[in-house]
């Protein structure tokens, strides 16, 4: 949205000033000085663009450092799933390598997951990706439809039935050797 003349002079002469301020509080929030300098231009940036939300006469600092803190927060946010993507290519290899090794008879189903309650079977659960972990407890474990836990994630159903296939084949990989231990593989 664009500020009016009004707005502008009024951001012009609030907003600016304090810029050391959120520029040492982004420094020391960061202990980096690009970081920094991205986060105050983005914290400024916003300001402007939302300066006609901000209540005369309340106090400009303090609603600038909720904004900056609004940033940071959200690029950590972001930075973590970012960190929690996942490199599926070699459990896809080991996931083929497993499927190739069992013959068509025996198998790691559905049936047998829900059956199934043991510590290793929920350290694999623990250990998903948490976008992974969560269709699988829906799914699978709590009996949602896809079109159900596609509402309850907030993302369509072909992402819920992607998720849903990787994870499962994420945890046959994790729990090969338990399946196999435990007589579910003719292997």
């Amino acid at each position: 949205m664009a500020v009016d003349g009004d707005l502008k002079a009024r951001f012009e002469a609030s907003a600016l000033p304090l810029m050391h301020h959120v520029y040492t509080a982004a420094f020391y929030l960061t202990r980096n000085r690009s970081e920094a300098e991205d986060l105050l231009q983005e914290t400024y940036l916003r300001a402007y663009r939302f300066f006609h939300r901000f209540t005369p006469g309340t106090n400009v600092k303090a609603w600038l450092l909720t904004i900056l803190y609004n940033v940071l927060r959200n690029r950590y946010r972001h930075r973590l799933a970012e960190q929690r993507r996942f490199d599926f290519a070699p459990v896809a290899q080991a996931y083929e390598r497993i499927a190739a090794s069992r013959d068509s008879g025996g198998g790691f189903g559905d049936a047998v997951f829900r059956l199934l309650v043991d510590g290793e079977i929920e350290r694999a659960l623990v250990n998903l990706p948490h976008d992974f972990r969560a269709v699988v407890l829906l799914v699978d474990v709590h009996e949602l439809s896809y079109a159900e836990a596609a509402a309850a994630l907030g993302c369509p159903v072909g992402t819920i039935r992607s998720r849903l296939s990787r994870a499962r084949r994420l945890l046959q990989v994790a729990l090969h050797d338990y399946a196999r231990e435990h007589g579910l593989l003719n292997i």
